[in-house]
């Protein structure tokens, strides 16, 4: 059936409409089950795992899915459902009155629903949820008296107008400054009961209150609150679907790269009730540590309240391991619960429960979001319980959370000389100082000015999603480790602390107070998310375990993590097909990349060897020169510094191959910009300081990206092309010539090549320079000569190309900017338009566009390979340290990618993934 009706989408609205009963919309799961886990796609994560429960017999609530189809045509004709839904769904809702014995709108024993959202890909809190639904002025009344307790009817009704009026009928703060509206209605009538607590609220007290809701929703909306349960459900399922759109799932797809056309599905499921008493309770948990990873039953719990108490951080729950206590029979219900979903889905669960009446009910379950390590240690341990096989265990942990493992921590003496200020609950491991920040707008404002900021909240809420992605960590005074804010903090990677209890937030006075410490909004403040302290002040940071490890400052006997860390990257260079070099300019560079497991160099951008010490003034000499001449004067005093950089590297790679791209950008890069230092050019140089503004005027370019740079510098100043090449054969040749040998292969880039004539005349260059060097220093020199393709036409004519280049390496940074006539720091003015008009799905600067410049890397690959089967490719990029790009590249055949020596690691696992 999913088959069938992804083919009616793409046949359009009035085709689809005609032939509509034919296709199944509405899924059930309770006695009767419908869907299963396979079936993510149509149904959705949720929805899927809800049937795959059902399914193995967990006691699962009864209701039913509308598919992600569904949310498609919702989308595509704007607001409008296929013909046919209406039927099914009140046959999916007559099921479950049989199953419930309870009626949808009953005035005697009224069947309620909870609707929600789930998208094949979990997107916690990002849109919209509505519980209670079908409770009007005349089914609380029923519930009231069906349950024997008025408080809880009417606890109910009060939460379900909220959530409808706010949700669905759009009663929301108008501006930044305003509070939630309905939190006002109830912060004033809890002052004039003088009470402090919700639960301290009568049952005579929420009546009053639910008829001031009611009074603020018409007065916002015009519209009276609807009292016709349908009229309810279809309002709530037409809001989940629309969430599809708003602004914060928008932004987390674009963090995440989920497709717009995915949907979502909607979940309408029977009722259970954690508020309506001490014998009730509802709770989230994991069935290992989402933090840390660690294999020990990990959540937490509210008695008497419902599920959106936990998850909002309104109360700061209680362990799970306490349910022990207060509820033995339902935690031990739990337990063998938490067991069974391990072995039945083969990964760490995050699962919602609710107990009404002592009897347990499972709502959802999920892979549960996890840190970097927890998803490496996950995987690992899993791998040793025979729950996954090594290939499985590699997928299941998302390349770039290896990183998690190398971030730097706080130095362990600097922290042991500050003086904790609280401490709160640990909900993502690392260490984060920077300004405070009690706004998401103020954190972006901060940010894009160049500041570091920590966000501090009571709580967060999907609307704070702008300000977390841009903080280095976040701090809540309230909420659990099961909270918004813990949950995206872990999808993000961020060091968060939640449920500070101790810590008082005042957003008018922008003041954060802990015990006898005081702190304004821009001050510095320090959080370990790790321990879960919390520091005044800014705190240095040390190398984490695993580089200290990878560098030779401790023993990995002594570090677990590093243990977790060799394990993963052994599986990962086990099933990788692709090399991973590193772009590396430095001896330093290549020995930190080699530790990370580099195996080479893709890119040594040699201009970067031209601006220390005194270099940079024979450059400029040489820039400045007046004749060919005076241009091989200062070259032949550059030529000693060049020798020694490479004799570096070549000594650093240990006979590692080594990629050296020849001078690239534009001459004007290495003059002086100021009065100041022309001054002082001058007067070193013995020239006027007309004579610099002069040359300067003479090298202006109006498009400096698209001028006389790369192997056009070469082509017009062959000189320059003589004296590189020199010194990477010298050096090699004293290498060479050590005590200990070591065997040097250079493979030598010529930039920006768009005509085979351009690569023949420097090709040309290297390899007199080459002749003479071997005949002089009397060896024999194993090298290469290539190309960098970074413009269109270069990967047009790609053939014509290899008939002289022995290997290509994609630049992708300028062929990026040469093919989408985009440059990538001129973007800023309209980049979020596009972003958020999904014009732009994601950052083409950070992952590769593949379907307008990863077909020209396709057809460069293939062209070239028509002429040279076994033609050497590479990518040296950006893109060769984003996984999504590896995959592709992967997919090309490509025989290596090359990255900055910190993100090796991820290349690694992402080879590895892309090769599975």
């Amino acid at each position: 059936m999913p088959a069938k009706a992804s083919k009616k989408k793409k046949t359009g609205a009035v085709k689809r409409k005609a032939s509509s009963k034919a296709v199944k919309h509405v899924y059930a799961f309770g006695k009767k089950t419908d869907g299963n886990s396979k079936m993510k796609t149509l149904l959705g994560g949720k929805g899927a795992n809800l049937a795959e429960m059902a399914a193995i017999g967990l006691p699962v609530p009864p209701g039913f899915t509308i598919t992600t189809e569904v949310c498609t045509h919702f989308s595509q004709t704007k607001g409008k459902y296929p013909a046919g839904l209406d039927a099914q769904v009140k046959a999916a809702v007559k099921q479950v009155e049989k199953e419930q014995g309870k009626l949808f709108g009953s005035k005697t024993d009224p069947l309620l629903f909870s609707v929600r959202s789930g998208a094949r890909e979990s997107m916690p809190g990002m849109m919209d949820t509505i519980l209670n639904l079908g409770l009007n002025d005349k089914t609380v009344v029923a519930l009231a008296k069906k349950s024997g307790n008025e408080r809880f009817a009417w606890d109910c009704y009060r939460r379900f107008i909220q959530m409808y009026g706010d949700v669905v009928m759009g009663v929301q703060p108008r501006n930044d400054t305003e509070h939630e509206p309905f939190d006002v209605v109830m912060d004033k009538l809890k002052k004039e009961l003088k009470i402090e607590n919700d639960a301290d609220l009568s049952a005579k007290n929420l009546q009053e209150l639910v008829k001031r809701y009611k009074a603020l929703i018409k007065q916002r909306t015009k519209k009276s609150f609807p009292q016709d349960a349908y009229d309810q459900l279809w309002g709530a399922v037409s809001a989940v679907f629309g969430s599809w759109n708003n602004e914060r799932a928008v932004i987390y797809r674009q963090k995440y790269n989920i497709p717009s056309e995915w949907g979502t599905a909607v979940n309408v499921q029977a009722m259970v009730f954690g508020n309506m008493g001490d014998d009730c309770a509802t709770g989230v948990a994991f069935t290992r540590d989402p933090a840390n990873g660690e294999k020990v039953f990990y959540g937490e719990y509210l008695i008497n309240a419902q599920g959106e108490d936990v998850v909002a951080g309104v109360r700061t729950p209680k362990p799970i391991a306490q349910l022990a206590d207060e509820m033995p029979h339902a935690h031990k219900e739990l337990e063998v619960v938490r067991k069974k979903l391990e072995k039945h889905f083969r990964d760490m669960q995050d699962f919602e429960f609710t107990v009404e009446s002592n009897t347990l009910y499972m709502l959802q379950t999920r892979n549960g979001k996890r840190t970097g390590l927890a998803a490496v240690r996950i995987a690992v341990e899993m791998n040793k319980e025979r729950l996954m096989t090594e290939k499985v265990a590699l997928s299941k942990i998302p390349a770039e959370s290896i990183d998690s493992l190398l971030v730097p921590i706080f130095d362990p003496k600097a922290e042991a000389a500050s003086k904790a200020i609280a401490a709160g609950l640990p909900a993502g491991p690392g260490a984060a100082s920077g300004h405070i920040v009690f706004s998401a707008s103020t954190a972006e404002r901060e940010v894009k000015a160049g500041r570091k900021v920590i966000l501090c909240r009571v709580e967060t809420s999907p609307e704070d999603l702008k300000g977390m992605l841009a903080s280095e960590g976040i701090l809540t005074s309230r909420g659990g480790v099961s909270s918004h804010a813990a949950l995206v903090a872990r999808q993000l990677g961020k060091v968060c602390i939640c449920g500070a209890s101790t810590v008082k937030i005042d957003y008018e006075k922008k003041t954060l107070i802990a015990g006898k410490t005081l702190l304004k909004e821009g001050d510095f403040i320090s959080i370990n998310g790790t321990s879960g302290e919390i520091f005044a002040g800014a705190i240095d940071t040390t190398d984490s375990e695993v580089k200290r490890v990878l560098e030779g400052n401790l023993k990995p006997s002594k570090s677990y993590t590093y243990r977790l860390f060799s394990t993963v990257m052994g599986w990962a260079d086990k099933y990788r097909k692709m090399k991973v070099r590193t772009n590396a300019d430095t001896p330093e560079m290549a020995v930190s990349a080699i530790a990370f497991g580099a195996e080479g160099i893709g890119l040594c951008r040699t201009e970067h060897m031209f601006f220390e010490g005194d270099r940079i003034d024979y450059m400029r000499q040489m820039i400045l020169a007046g004749d060919e001449k005076e241009r091989r004067s200062a070259l032949k005093k550059l030529l000693p510094f060049q020798r020694k950089d490479f004799s570096g590297l070549f000594k650093a790679m240990k006979g590692l191959p080594v990629t050296i791209r020849l001078l690239d950008p534009p001459l004007h890069e290495f003059l002086p910009h100021d009065d100041t230092t022309r001054h002082q050019l001058a007067t070193k140089l013995g020239v006027s300081r007309e004579t610099i503004n002069e040359r300067m005027k003479a090298l202006h370019e109006e498009n400096p990206m698209l001028g006389h740079r790369g192997c056009r510098l070469g082509v017009s100043y062959p000189e320059i092309t003589e004296m590189q090449a020199r010194a990477i054969f010298e050096a090699a040749a004293s290498v060479m010539k050590l005590k200990k040998p070591i065997k040097v292969s250079p493979e030598i880039m010529i930039p920006l090549v768009g005509f085979q004539a351009e690569l023949k005349d420097q090709v040309e260059i290297v390899h007199r320079v080459a002749k003479e060097v071997m005949a002089a220093k009397k060896v024999k020199i194993a090298y290469t000569v290539g190309t960098m393709i970074e413009i269109p036409r270069a990967a047009i004519t790609a053939d014509e190309i290899a008939e002289v280049a022995e290997f290509f390496s994609f630049g992708t940074n300028d062929l990026t900017q040469t093919t989408l006539g985009l440059s990538r720091d001129d973007m800023g003015g309209f980049f979020d338009d596009y972003r958020n008009k999904e014009i732009f799905n994601q950052n083409p600067f950070a992952s590769l566009d593949q379907d307008g410049v990863g077909k020209l890397v396709e057809m460069a690959a293939e062209k070239g390979r028509s002429v040279k089967k076994n033609l050497k490719l590479g990518i040296c990029g950006e893109h060769g340290g984003d996984p999504a790009s590896i995959k592709f590249f992967n997919s090309v055949g490509l025989n290596y990618v090359s990255c900055s020596p910190p993100r090796v690691p991820v290349a690694r696992l992402a080879a590895a993934q892309a090769a599975l």
